[in-house]
């Protein structure tokens, strides 16, 4: 089997849902373009994948990327993961484009199978819980108003991303944690919304009222800033979020920080390869690799990947809805058509 051509459909994407992150940030996606990449063979199977910022990441597979992968053995993964990665050293590649390729190649692979990518990729479990994600609300009220909400959905932890205010977090996280009780996991997202001083106080806040983890405090530049957070903080980190370098550079943050957890994710890592990588190399340091955001693709990382602990599934507004994937017991089941599954 070789790969005959790979094809980019440019399509409209509308505005997603009105949200925040932090006090006068933009969540929401304005409307725009994504893309729907095909990599054809001449066996008739094909492998898709789809992208945010469709226009940019046409341009960059029809100029550099498409040419890499015709005439070659798409089960060759390995290999080819590797000379994405070759361009990106010149090209600076777009860290949402950096893996769309791979991820392509793992839904041909699944499809050629006749199995979900979750099973080529091992398997581990075929279910997981959800933790709620909230966007930013307006109130300490609003927030537990939503987390009732989430608990009466089905969802057994919830996650907040608040206003960036780090004496408004900690007493919204502190009122949370006296709301739900001990019972439930609570854990923060920070945004990168912080320098060092705020993060270390909010820090204190997490650990006085026992957060799960404590997430992106800090843009991810600095590992001697992390680290120096690592040191004075009780809560449990977790690292390497949106930083380049997909298993290298989490290797620096697992050996300078010392984190619990890790992110990891094929948006942000260099595709399902990348995304794997990383949590092999947290589980052989005994640290979690938490899969970052939901959709199809998450969902097969989720049930592959035995150190990881909830699927996350984002909470747009309030009313709360329950994501599609979300049962009634906040569990998300394994996906089970061939490949990815984008088709069904």
């Amino acid at each position: 089997m070789r790969i005959n051509d790979v094809k980019t459909d440019v399509v409209e994407a509308p505005a997603g849902p009105s949200y925040r992150w932090r006090k006068g940030i933009p969540g929401s996606s304005p409307a725009g373009t994504r893309a729907v990449i095909r990599v054809i063979t001449d066996a008739g199977v094909e492998g898709v994948a789809h992208a945010r910022r469709g226009s940019i990441v046409a341009e960059v597979v029809a100029r550099r990327l498409r040419d890499e992968l015709v005439g070659q053995d798409p089960l060759q993964r390995e290999y080819l993961w590797h000379r994405i990665w070759e361009v990106d050293r010149i090209e600076e590649l777009p860290i949402y484009a950096l893996g769309v390729l791979d991820v392509a190649l793992w839904d041909l692979a699944g499809k050629a199978a006749g199995v979900p990518v979750h099973q080529l990729l091992g398997g581990f479990r075929t279910s997981i819980p959800a933790y709620a994600s909230t966007v930013t609300f307006e109130s300490v009220q609003e927030y537990l108003d939503v987390a009732d909400q989430c608990l009466t959905l089905g969802y057994p932890a919830i996650k907040l991303h608040a206003w960036g205010d780090a004496r408004d977090d900690a007493r919204l996280c502190a009122a949370l944690r006296a709301h739900v009780g001990d019972d439930i996991p609570l854990m923060y997202d920070g945004s990168a919304g912080f320098d060092l001083p705020d993060a270390l106080y909010l820090g204190h806040a997490l650990a006085d009222a026992g957060y799960l983890w404590y997430e992106e405090p800090m843009r991810e530049f600095s590992i001697t800033a992390y680290r120096i957070l690592s040191e004075k903080v009780r809560v449990p980190l977790l690292v390497a979020e949106t930083s380049d370098g997909a298993h290298m550079n989490t290797a620096d943050f697992i050996t300078e920080v010392s984190p619990a957890f890790v992110r990891t994710s094929a948006a942000f890592k260099g595709g399902i390869t990348g995304a794997m990588r990383i949590a092999h190399l947290a589980d052989a340091f005994r640290i979690r690799a938490e899969v970052h955001g939901g959709g199809a693709v998450n969902r097969h990382l989720c049930m592959a990947i035995a150190n990881t602990t909830y699927y996350e599934s984002l909470i747009y507004s309030n009313p709360v809805q329950r994501e599609a994937a979300v049962g009634p017991d906040g569990h998300v089941q394994a996906p089970t058509e061939p490949g990815i599954g984008y088709e069904s």
